[in-house]
């Protein structure tokens, strides 16, 4: 398994139980809007899931992108349904956006090459 993807998911996971942890309503609620977003509805979950990448990309956000890089795979998105996406938030965002897309790339060969650790279902706030 790449360290990068065992890290990013056993940290993400450790986080968001010890931040879950505290009797907060704002945060709680906070996550569960997160979860309650990416269910699917008028839109399915690809779809959903293909926005918050795009939408990831242009805020220029590494965990976001790698969560949602994950979780489009588990809704079936193929490489080339990636790449456009990547597009777009390329166009949105600008030049900027290249490291992040440099990145992304790297996430998806890894997840591709059949290294475990992929993050969940959304289970509280992505990123």
């Amino acid at each position: 398994m790449s360290d990068r993807v065992a890290e990013f998911t056993a940290f993400r996971k450790r986080m968001n139980e010890r931040i879950l942890e505290h009797d907060n309503q704002v945060v709680r609620r906070f996550f569960a809007l997160d979860t309650q977003t990416y269910k699917p509805g008028a839109l399915d979950v690809k779809t959903k899931e293909l926005l918050g990448l795009v939408a990831s990309m242009v805020l220029r956000c590494d965990d976001c992108i790698a969560y949602h890089v994950a979780q489009c795979r588990q809704a079936g998105v193929s490489r080339d349904e990636f790449f456009e996406a990547f597009s777009v938030g390329l166009v949105v965002g600008g030049s900027i956006v290249i490291p992040h897309l440099r990145r992304a790339v790297d996430f998806l060969d890894r997840l591709e090459a059949g290294e475990a650790g992929e993050p969940g279902a959304h289970d509280a706030a992505h990123g």
